[in-house]
């Protein structure tokens, strides 16, 4: 019951939040952005044994991909879950390609929560991963999300705030560049090795931060 409280509270929360939600961090406040996880639950509390647990005064941004491939994907993900109801303005959770009912099939967390769980629980999961925001801007400077840059020149931050992310994930335009796209060392564009998505050279990026005002990209 606790546990599908957590889930229930939690849905209702994101499905408030923005698609790019806006973070402001005070100056010399530290602030730790982290990369995929992938239900390595001794791993993340490792991260925070050294890094120190989230506070007000420790803030957080887990940039996505919090499932699958590990065996604790549950764990870790209620983990998560429940620093972010405490924290809400201190710990922040980027949807990645693994937050999605395809990959979840594919590469475990769909299993392993029927079998921790229920086939419910599986289910409403599916829903939570859909209300996550794809990415966050801190400080109006910084551009965090778990892919990249997009197939197409000209994308504003405004035409990502429009985005419906309230989905599974597309195989082309801005949700699914957010999601899958990769740097490469090369200028221009090139086609994802994933098969969707696209690779982009820091040219393209130079233009992009530019176009909008931002100073870095963080992924």
């Amino acid at each position: 019951v606790l546990f599908f409280q957590i889930l229930l509270d939690i849905y209702a929360y994101f499905k408030e939040q923005p698609t790019l939600v806006e973070i402001d961090v005070p100056p010399k406040q530290r602030f730790t952005i982290c990369g995929d996880v992938h239900g390595q639950f001794y791993d993340l509390c490792n991260i925070f044994d050294i890094n120190g647990l989230p506070s007000e005064t420790n803030p957080y941004l887990f940039n996505g991909d919090f499932v699958d491939r590990g065996s604790f994907s549950v764990e870790t993900i209620f983990t998560m879950f429940s620093y972010k109801l405490l924290y809400p303005n201190h710990f922040f959770m980027s949807r990645g390609n693994h937050e999605s009912d395809v990959m979840n099939k594919m590469y475990g967390f769909e299993g392993e929560v029927k079998k921790k769980y229920t086939n419910q629980m599986a289910d409403f999961f599916t829903e939570i991963f859909c209300q996550l925001p794809l990415c966050h801007l801190i400080n109006r400077k910084i551009f965090v999300c778990h892919g990249g840059l997009f197939k197409e020149d000209g994308v504003t931050l405004d035409d990502i705030r429009k985005t419906d992310r309230v989905r599974q994930p597309p195989d082309e335009g801005i949700m699914c560049d957010l999601l899958w796209s990769d740097p490469q060392e090369l200028r221009g564009r090139a086609p994802s090795k994933r098969g969707v998505g696209c690779q982009f050279g820091p040219d393209i990026t130079d233009a992009w931060l530019e176009k909008n005002g931002v100073q870095y990209v963080v992924r």
